[in-house]
């Protein structure tokens, strides 16, 4: 699973009160304060930390539930967790962990990367297997590709499936558009913390026919006695093997929706220890979000060291102060959300970077997208060396360690309880722009005071802007307007 994936449906977020929404018409702050001891303290917090339970948050289903139709406009709002306040951290030091994470991440960023340059070249992922083809399940558990990776684990929400209803954790991803979750009976099922839903004990569960629409929509799929098989493979060997059928689906105490289209996975293996599947929020027809036909949803994310919460909403409205940018679509794929971003400012100074680096061209290359399962923000290189030696300019006095992982520009704070550290900020096509809060730009990589510049460069021509730099920051989709909205300290 990829490193910080932050969408699961809960989501755990921090409040940075230093964090500043700034537009054109103000000046942003040139410098700000990273609180060195509290981030230190975190890093402690989250390898002791022993999972709550969560169900005390969570609705029991004490009330009848009223319908929601498909074109309802009501809305509703689901708590957002991260991973570890429902799986307890398994890591002998913080240093071991961060690896982990960023191992998961890069995983992350390469299976994107190869599922945007399928769709670039034409090849429709439907076309590795026949639709109406009589397999074995065993023969369709074969991952199709390694690299096609849209799952995530960092974040979770609380929602139930089946009647009665069967409340569940499930991750959530902006990357990802098919839902699905672990079904008895189970031919190799990995742990979940909630039992697997069984099938037999719901009156709404209905199998889709191979010719039915959301079939015909799933990338990878197969036919056996009529009966739809779905397959969804994840970069770093996971996957999900089924049968693909319509249940009702419970979302908090906002209501029940009917005939929602889900995997119900026979055979799951690899990293989604805990949640016990998968919420796609991506813009394709099979997410979740396409089925409800919601005009907008938004998340906060929490930081992912701490144990707190916050909210996965649908068709609420933007908050009156958010710094906004255009959402555009790939026509190539519609599964990502592309954002208009023209560059950086660092201490207030405009970072030197072409505007074109940032723009998708006609065959639907290059462009940035918003995504909340990947951790670590990347930037084509040429973009990455400028951001960065900008920012190193303005740091002389600090002292310089040697690099982590993925990441190349490490300071020692050791000695330190806050320090004071030039402003990062994104520019949005438009003009309007967005100050980081120093957490959410210099992470710690262990407990003793080690931080490092939270951006990586990468080959390819996509950006994408990952969930460091979200935490504690609402982040909304006008999918009716075509905008994107920033909002800090909403969670």
């Amino acid at each position: 699973m990829p490193l910080f994936h932050l969408c699961t449906v809960f989501i755990s977020l921090s409040l940075f009160t230093s964090s500043t929404l700034s537009r054109t018409f103000s000046s942003p702050p040139t410098t700000t304060l990273l609180d060195v001891s509290s981030s230190l303290q975190q890093t402690l917090h989250v390898l002791s930390f022993n999972p709550q339970n969560l169900d005390t948050t969570f609705s029991q289903e004490q009330q009848t539930f009223a319908s929601l139709t498909s074109n309802s406009t009501s809305s509703f709002s689901l708590q957002l967790h991260p991973r570890d306040s429902l799986y307890k951290i398994q890591y002998k030091d913080y240093h071991s962990l961060l690896l982990s994470r960023l191992e998961r991440d890069s995983s992350r960023v390469g299976s994107i990367n190869t599922k945007l340059q399928l769709s670039l070249i034409g090849i429709n992922r439907s076309d590795l297997k026949p639709l109406h083809v009589d397999i074995r399940p065993e023969e369709l558990s074969t991952p199709v590709t390694s690299g096609i990776s849209q799952g995530s684990g960092e974040y979770f929400t609380r929602l139930s499936v089946g009647s009665p209803p069967k409340p569940m954790y499930l991750a959530i991803d902006t990357g990802s558009d098919v839902n699905w979750l672990q079904c008895m009976p189970c031919t190799d099922c990995y742990q979940q913390s909630d039992p697997i839903f069984d099938p037999s004990q719901s009156s709404t569960y209905r199998p889709l026919t191979c010719e039915s629409q959301q079939c015909r929509s799933l990338d990878v799929s197969a036919c056996r006695t009529d009966r739809c098989l779905y397959q969804v493979s994840y970069g770093d060997g996971s996957f999900t093997v089924g049968e693909f059928i319509t249940e009702t689906v419970t979302l908090g105490n906002s209501g029940a929706v009917k005939n929602v289209a889900l995997g119900c996975g026979r055979d799951n293996e690899g990293l989604f220890v805990g949640s016990a599947g998968l919420l796609g929020l991506g813009g394709g027809p099979l997410s979740l979000t396409s089925q409800i036909k919601a005009s907008s949803f938004s998340y906060c994310l929490v930081n992912r060291d701490s144990s707190g919460s916050s909210t996965l909403e649908f068709n609420s409205g933007r908050p009156g102060d958010s710094v906004t940018a255009p959402l555009t679509r790939n026509s190539k794929i519609d599964t990502f959300y592309y954002v208009g971003l023209s560059g950086f400012n660092v201490g207030g100074q405009k970072v030197s970077i072409p505007p074109s680096i940032f723009q998708m061209d006609e065959s639907g290359k290059s462009g940035v997208i918003v995504d909340c399962g990947t951790a670590v923000t990347r930037l084509q290189t040429q973009a990455y060396n400028s951001l960065r030696d900008s920012f190193v300019k303005l740091t002389p006095d600090l002292k310089r360690t040697n690099g982590v992982a993925l990441f190349d520009t490490c300071y020692d704070f050791s000695s330190l309880r806050s320090v004071k550290v030039p402003t990062v900020s994104f520019v949005f096509s438009g003009g309007q722009s967005l100050s980081l809060p120093p957490k959410n730009y210099l992470l710690p990589v262990d407990s003793a005071g080690t931080f490092c510049f939270a951006f990586a460069p990468t080959t390819s021509s996509l950006s994408i802007i990952g969930n460091v730099q979200q935490q504690g920051t609402r982040v909304s989709f006008d999918l009716a307007n075509n905008r994107v909205g920033f909002s800090s300290n909403k969670c």
